[in-house]
């Protein structure tokens, strides 16, 4: 059942996106074409049945999406779980009062002499 209301969710968000892709921003989509008066949907009811399909896909997705949570399969065991790992028992504690290692100084730089001043011979 599950994978059914999946199916279908999935077949109304693709009829959804082409009734989408049909309409035009500014209201002219699927009408402009129309623009004949003995034609069988008038400029008016196009608008209103792509409109009004529109909303009942979007309607049909959520109540699909809702119907699907309800229908999702359980865990088998109910003590497994994937989300809820049980965490491991620590068998033996560990010793945290060890002492800090004694900071050794650093040696010391050599000094570098400074370098002679040579006065030009004349």
């Amino acid at each position: 059942m599950y994978i059914v209301l999946i199916v279908l969710t999935l077949i109304c968000a693709v009829l959804l996106i082409c009734v989408v892709l049909v309409q035009k921003s500014k209201g002219g989509g699927l009408s402009s074409s129309f623009a004949g008066s003995n034609q069988i949907m008038g400029v008016r009811r196009t608008n209103s049945f792509i409109e009004k399909l529109t909303w009942g896909l979007a309607g049909a997705i959520c109540l699909l999406s809702i119907l699907a949570t309800f229908s999702m399969p359980k865990a088998i065991n109910a003590n497994s779980s994937r989300v809820n790992a049980t965490p491991a028992e620590q068998v033996v504690p560990g010793d945290f009062n060890t002492a800090a290692p004694e900071a050794t100084p650093a040696p010391a730089a050599p000094a570098v002499p400074a370098p002679a001043v040579e006065t030009p011979a004349e």
